[in-house]
């Protein structure tokens, strides 16, 4: 007959490996949702005879900087499957911060973009510039499958600065607090 504290062990092998499994799982997932926003906003390109060709290669800052951002999330998650099997070597607190860098980065990255798509179907009148969605419409649908693919990627990075911070802020005991301080509190 077993008792609770032998079968408490195996149940928090059982927690950490489910965890790791989603961490993991997450990262994975990550990989081809970046890639695939990176090869979207990459390969769009649309032309008219009137305004000519509209595609990565034009200066579009807030475009570039989601491809940058995608490109720099696919390689982490990458690095990081490699290295989350080899936890002994590299600090949780590492994988917290970078995980939680990563995904305000990809914050930032996505508002550009949303910024960007609001310029192009509604234009900004005060500086002349004219919306450009109806003109460049596959363009501009593009840049929204692009830009969902990232938002997808960004909900699996702000999962797993979820899970990072679990694991390293789950290992400190919540503070003590004495109960006549407890009861001084509750009056």
């Amino acid at each position: 007959m077993r008792n609770n504290v032998e079968s408490e062990p195996s149940s928090g092998n059982h927690h950490l490996l489910t965890l790791r499994f989603l961490d993991s799982s997450l990262r994975l997932s990550a990989i081809p949702l970046t890639v695939a926003s990176m090869w979207v906003a990459v390969t769009n390109r649309e032309s008219s005879e009137v305004y000519g060709d509209l595609d990565y290669k034009t200066d579009i800052s807030g475009i570039k900087y989601l491809v940058a951002m995608n490109g720099i999330c696919a390689g982490y998650a990458l690095l990081t499957i490699v290295f989350s099997w080899v936890r002994g070597r590299i600090s949780e607190w590492v994988f917290f911060v970078s995980d939680q860098v990563l995904a305000y980065l990809m914050v930032t990255s996505t508002s550009a973009v949303i910024e960007l798509l609001y310029l192009l179907y509604r234009g900004d009148r005060d500086v002349s510039w004219s919306e450009a969605c109806g003109t460049y419409g596959k363009y501009c649908g593009q840049v929204k499958v692009s830009l969902i693919l990232h938002g997808i990627a960004f909900f699996c990075f702000l999962a797993l600065s979820c899970i990072s911070a679990y694991r390293v802020f789950s290992k400190f005991e919540p503070p003590y607090v004495s109960t006549k301080q407890g009861n001084e509190q509750g009056e």
